[in-house]
């Protein structure tokens, strides 16, 4: 199989920017946040096994799922967020491994996880790399980004793995505290030690 470069960081931190860059360069891109989204369609088993366990809240009235209520539920209740996750994690976890393991030429291929050290996949790449910026500049871009409240932002960065410990998994780091193409010099370098090291 094609070594599997796991991209991870905090929320805001520019994993999609650096993902963007790895495909420009020919690099196969799995998202694992894209595959629980497909997963989550209306009239999926995912979505009618959460609504199973949270109740037609759980949908829009267009029968979607419903993240702004979920999101309520899981950040108030750690136990509905385990419910959540048990229903979750495993099938997007599927559906990622049959798309890592499709053939491919390529020296290596990105699987892009934000929660690889939540869901206790981190052993489970052929490497680590993990998008690293302070936690001020996460919150300054996460309220720049999503309109939240500092409160909200707070809150969802708590949510998380701290930054200390996704950098105690990394086997490569990718600063991102410059400019998009100060991170992409960095990817470009990347690139070139990934080939070296996995070949």
């Amino acid at each position: 199989m094609t070594p599997v470069v796991a991209l991870t960081g905090g929320i805001a931190s520019g994993k999609s920017a650096a993902a963007r860059h790895f495909e420009s360069l020919g690099i196969r891109v799995t998202d694992a946040d894209a595959i629980a989204h497909s997963l989550m369609m209306p009239g999926s088993p995912v979505l009618r096994q959460i609504v199973d366990s949270f109740g037609p809240q759980a949908l829009t009235d267009q029968g979607s799922y419903n993240r702004p209520w979920m999101r309520q539920q899981v950040f108030a209740d750690p136990d509905a967020l385990a419910r959540l996750n048990a229903i979750v994690h495993p099938a997007v976890r599927r559906q990622t491994w049959l798309q890592l393991e499709e053939p491919s030429a390529q020296p290596y291929q990105i699987w892009m996880i934000p929660l690889l050290l939540e869901t206790g996949q981190e052993d489970e790449p052929d490497a680590v790399v993990v998008v690293d910026v302070s936690r001020d500049t996460q919150l300054e871009r996460l309220l720049a980004r999503d309109g939240v409240t500092p409160d909200s932002a707070q809150r969802t960065l708590d949510a998380q793995a701290s930054r200390e410990a996704r950098l105690a998994i990394a086997d490569y780091q990718l600063n991102n505290e410059g400019t998009l193409a100060e991170l992409h010099r960095r990817v470009d370098w990347l690139h070139q030690r990934l080939i070296q090291d996995l070949a």
